[in-house]
């Protein structure tokens, strides 16, 4: 590292010190739910044994599930390795809770891209989208990243409505993530006017950002991906389903068949990587969250445009970095690579990925295959060009990726004067 780089990393490390304390002041307390919830729940070593088979009412299993539940203040939770992502545990979550001819409402505006495929609202749909089953897609946007409460309200007292989808985290947009907070107060407003709606959010990234989740604030079903927060980049796959018990059990139904749901569903020797990932889950999103507020200040005392910056309050992982170029996009994500554990002498490059529209490009030398809770950065090639960061198993390493990136995209501007 260069000697500017280096006096640049420690006048950010004081600046950013206040931020740090708040962030470990929320890890001590979801820590503390999640130690409470294990006592409560009576977790022991026998529950760490696992199923073959069809696994048919395992005790594991089911305590894991019991814990989960405890944690989201839900009825009932669906945790399972048979979840290969948070794109699928929505796809299931969806599916399960519409019918042909009901219409969703997605009031954050445009879903994440995956999710646009899944809906069928992309370029090209599918013929398994939801669309193509006669389910009906209507979204309101944003307003100053906020939700649009009245157009809200008006809409959903016509009574015609079968689910709202919230999407906490911004996806490849440029929005701002919604804390928990203006949550809250749209779910208020909506039942001001529409108790029967089905509210769900899509909770992918924002598991332990903040004190509460969106079960607790008055949300009906809440989903999320085990390769994010709550695996702690020691679960090796699975995603979650949390709320409602008649709800959980539509949704366990759609995943393995109507009449068995929850009863099956072989844990397969992932019950003590389920069980350590969310022991460690608190942990693991301060340090990331602690790698997204080092990356926001040193980006932008670089001179880059950063969302958020490292003095908001956070709703997610995801930091952002509005890079200009194309070219400065692809290089920053090959030195995260190149700061990376795992495969560091690969170099990435843009390429089609199933679901997205735009070529992306992805860095990600994490050990397990997609792991977002690790150090990783990806972003479509359009404009603004702009680099999605997120993860950090320990502060330590994730700032030393982050320097990684910013010494390679900074070495290609220089051989280039």
């Amino acid at each position: 590292m260069n000697e500017k780089l280096e006096k640049l990393k420690k006048e950010v490390e004081q600046e950013i010190k206040a931020q740090f304390d708040k962030i470990d002041a929320i890890c001590e307390k979801n820590s503390q739910k999640v130690l409470e919830a294990f006592w409560k729940c009576d977790l022991q070593e026998s529950h760490l044994y696992s199923s073959t088979g069809y696994g048919i009412d395992e005790p594991g299993r089911n305590k894991i599930e019991e814990i989960y539940a405890n944690i989201f203040k839900a009825e009932d939770s669906l945790v399972r390795t048979q979840l290969i992502s948070g794109t699928h545990a929505l796809a299931v979550t969806l599916s399960a809770l519409l019918r042909p001819n009901e219409t969703m409402l997605s009031i954050s505006g445009e879903p994440y891209d995956t999710l646009q495929t899944v809906i069928g609202i992309g370029k090209e749909v599918s013929k398994s989208s939801l669309k193509a089953y006669g389910i009906h897609y209507e979204q309101i946007d944003l307003i100053d990243n906020d939700f649009d409460i009245p157009k809200i309200q008006e809409r959903i007292r016509k009574q015609d409505i079968k689910l709202i989808e919230i999407q906490r985290s911004r996806g490849y947009s440029t929005r701002k993530s919604l804390t928990i907070e203006k949550i809250e107060k749209v779910i208020k407003a909506i039942r001001e006017v529409n108790t029967n709606v089905i509210i769900m959010v899509d909770n992918c990234y924002g598991e332990f950002v903040q004190e509460k989740e969106p079960i607790e604030i008055g949300a009906d079903i809440a989903v999320g991906s085990l390769m994010k927060n709550l695996g702690a980049g020691i679960a090796n796959s699975g995603a979650y389903i949390v709320g409602k018990k008649e709800l959980v059990e539509l949704c366990a139904e759609r995943l393995t068949s109507p009449g068995i749901g929850k009863e099956i569903g072989p844990s397969l020797n992932q019950n003590p990587l389920l069980l350590k990932g969310l022991f460690f889950a608190p942990s693991v999103v301060a340090s990331s969250l602690k790698t997204a507020v080092f990356a926001s200040r040193i980006l932008e005392r670089l001179g880059y445009q950063v969302e958020p910056n490292y003095l908001e309050t956070r709703a997610d992982i995801v930091q952002t970095i509005a890079l200009g170029t194309e070219e400065k996009l692809i290089k920053f994500c090959q030195g995260i690579q190149k700061g990376s554990p795992i495969d560091s002498h690969v170099i990435p490059y843009p390429g089609d990925m199933g679901g997205y529209e735009d070529k992306v490009i992805m860095a990600a030398g994490t050990f397990t295959q997609g792991s977002t809770i690790e150090l990783s950065c990806d972003g479509p090639l359009r404009e603004p060009y702009i680099a999605y960061l997120q993860g950090g198993l320990t502060y330590d390493y994730g700032k030393m990726g982050i320097l990684k990136a910013i010494e390679e995209m900074e070495n290609t501007k220089t051989n280039k004067e």
